[in-house]
């Protein structure tokens, strides 16, 4: 699908991006979060932006703060620990307001909705991924989160939602993603159509293996992933799931109990 890999970036290390946006890799590697969750350290004239705290690590957040000038802002994406669990521990040390998702469970002072702006940065509200998820656009740069990485296809919860996403980012104007995992991705509109062609397909294969007969999830699952490993099970069932719900919401299949079944 043209996907990314890179080596294992050096942790603890601010590594030029573009200039102006650095990025710190967190050590919490994993078959999720591929080399960690990416934390990125915009410079502006009031001091520091970090955008994705990242996880709970004491070794991640003293590497934020060695790095930083003078945090002078928070930015979030969304409320997954992976993103914000570093934010208790950051605001403490340095006092910065946080800008972020108007949604439960994030209680934040700065509230922001889709087309609100934090300095330059305007918020693409993309669903899908997870209910507050907001990408952060300026011009031809979008921090995408995880509504699209560069290394892999995202977990989906809402499949309806996702795939409206995905058709409005193919409407922006952004030439170069940079994602909560993986590497910077340049010509992103490319793999934004392969993400888009690819849930499709997926979801034609979970009907055509309904009209052959009433399935569960895990059943779906085991058809349409063979090979996976048994780590993401259960992220692929989650997957499915909102692939079915969209489904149910279109009329194009039922569920009794576990068992779903094609109308």
């Amino acid at each position: 699908m043209g996907f990314l890999t890179e080596a294992e970036p050096p942790r603890g290390v601010a590594l030029d991006v573009i200039p102006g946006i650095r990025r710190l890799v967190a050590p919490n590697p994993g078959p999720m979060t591929y080399w960690g969750t990416n934390t990125y350290l915009l410079e502006g004239p009031d001091g520091t932006w970090v955008l994705d705290p990242g996880p709970a690590d004491g070794t991640h957040i003293a590497a934020i703060l060695a790095a930083a000038s003078r945090v002078a802002r928070i930015v979030v994406t969304h409320h997954h620990a992976d993103h914000v669990g570093a934010l208790p521990a950051l605001i403490a040390a340095t006092g910065a307001p946080v800008y972020g998702p108007s949604l439960p469970p994030l209680d934040l002072d700065n509230k922001l909705a889709d087309g609100d702006f934090c300095g330059p940065w305007q918020a693409v509200h993309t669903q899908g991924h997870a209910a507050d998820h907001l990408c952060w656009e300026q011009n031809e740069i979008l921090f995408s989160g995880d509504q699209v990485m560069s290394w892999n296809s995202s977990v989906v919860t809402d499949m309806a939602a996702y795939i409206a996403s995905l058709r409005r980012l193919l409407g922006r104007p952004a030439k170069l993603y940079l994602p909560g995992h993986g590497p910077p991705l340049a010509d992103p509109h490319r793999l934004v159509r392969h993400l888009l062609a690819h849930r499709l397909q997926r979801e034609a294969a979970i009907v055509r293996a309904l009209e052959e007969g009433p399935k569960t999830i895990p059943e779906i699952v085991a058809r349409l992933y063979p090979d996976l490993d048994a780590r993401l099970k259960g992220a692929a069932a989650r997957s499915v799931a909102a692939h079915l719900d969209k489904l149910a919401a279109e009329s194009r299949a039922t569920a009794d109990g576990e068992v779903w079944r094609a109308i």
